[in-house]
């Protein structure tokens, strides 16, 4: 026998000798905190629903039928009409890791438009409040193309943006209100979102109502069509989702523009609410959005968080606030107490984070 067969008798004894068996992994067993965080991580809109049944229910306990009449709940609604509206288009963009502090400016400056079109020039309702909605899509680009092709951070990019569509609103309007009035018996569809339906001693809003039907609209685009995925994962990794073919300029610039849209259809929502075009309301709705949007448990980092979320959000505001009111309390307190909830929603998103990776 040659020295060779001697070798390949050898090796082949050696892997005779190997087990043949195939590993196996015990499955790991989630701890109770393990699961809840990754209940939270898969749901991040069960903290804010949580949250806004139990203040619900503190209240009532509380004030009784003052708060837990129809009337009251659905003032509630009415409300935070403008904010949920504003916030939904706050939470596009903040879902793809960025911020748009220039929400509230561009929903005063396309209500102003819609006025003044109508009034200043003469143009039918119809036509005015399409150039309402054609503003708000325009700054909605011009964030887009700033943030994508000139790759400017989005908060330096939306703080100019706020300055810059602010000053426009004063100068344009000349810091002049359209009176209710007026508006009533010339435009009267400017108010359309003002009118109501009354159910018993409910009362909604065409306002309300538009808010509802928006959230759920988004909520279905971003769960069940390419283009809501396609924004979750540019908020989660835009470099990953460019390898995997996603056209992230596109996506980027498509919810900036979206963004601006909401916040024309806010601004025609704004006008209903408050009967008059004024260049002064709704002054602190970005901040007020972007409350909505951190407490209702959409991650700041992105790629995480959804619509239905920033109306809990919004919904737990009004909550306190009214809630609050009604007990006779100082103004005060419901920013301390929002407060107090905004930082714990964000430190809760950092350990749902932290725990996951």
């Amino acid at each position: 026998m040659s020295k060779t067969d001697t070798s390949a008798q050898g090796y082949d004894g050696e892997l005779g000798a190997v087990s043949t068996d195939v590993a196996q992994f015990a499955p790991q067993r989630r701890t109770m905190i393990k699961s809840v965080q990754h209940a939270l991580h898969v749901n991040p809109a069960l903290i804010p629903l949580f949250i806004l049944l139990l203040s619900v229910a503190g209240f009532g306990v509380i004030l009784g039928d003052r708060f837990f009449s129809p009337f009251s709940l659905t003032l509630i609604l009415q409300q935070v009409a403008i904010v949920g509206v504003v916030a939904a288009a706050q939470t596009l963009v903040i879902l793809t890791k960025g911020i748009d502090l220039s929400v509230g400016a561009i929903m005063v400056l396309s209500s102003v438009v819609m006025g003044q079109f109508t009034f200043r020039y003469g143009l039918p309702p119809e036509l005015a409040i399409l150039c309402g909605f054609a503003v708000g899509a325009l700054c909605g680009l011009i964030n887009g193309v700033l943030v994508t092709i000139v790759k400017l951070p989005p908060f330096i990019v939306t703080l100019g943006m706020w300055q810059i569509v602010l000053a426009s609103n004063f100068l344009y309007s000349r810091n002049e209100t359209i009176r209710s009035q007026d508006i009533q018996a010339d435009a009267p569809l400017l108010q359309f979102f003002g009118e109501s339906l009354r159910f018993g001693g409910a009362v909604l809003t065409f306002g309300v109502i538009a808010m509802v039907i928006l959230v759920v609209v988004l909520t279905y685009v971003l769960n069940n069509t390419a283009w809501g995925r396609h924004v979750y994962a540019v908020g989660d990794d835009a470099e990953a989702a460019q390898l995997a073919g996603v056209r992230v300029k596109r996506t980027l610039i498509s919810v900036y523009v979206l963004s601006g849209l909401i916040c024309a259809l806010a601004g025609w929502v704004l006008i209903g609410r408050i009967g008059s075009v004024s260049p002064t309301a709704g002054q602190f709705t970005n901040i007020e959005s972007i409350t909505a949007v951190v407490i209702g448990g959409i991650s700041l980092f992105g790629g995480r968080g959804s619509i239905l979320g920033a109306l809990f959000g919004a919904l737990i505001v009004g909550v306190f606030g009214l809630g609050l009111r009604l007990m006779g309390t100082d103004p005060q307190w419901t920013y301390l107490m929002i407060g107090v909830l905004i930082i714990a929603a964000v430190a809760l998103d950092q350990w749902i984070r932290r725990v996951s990776t």
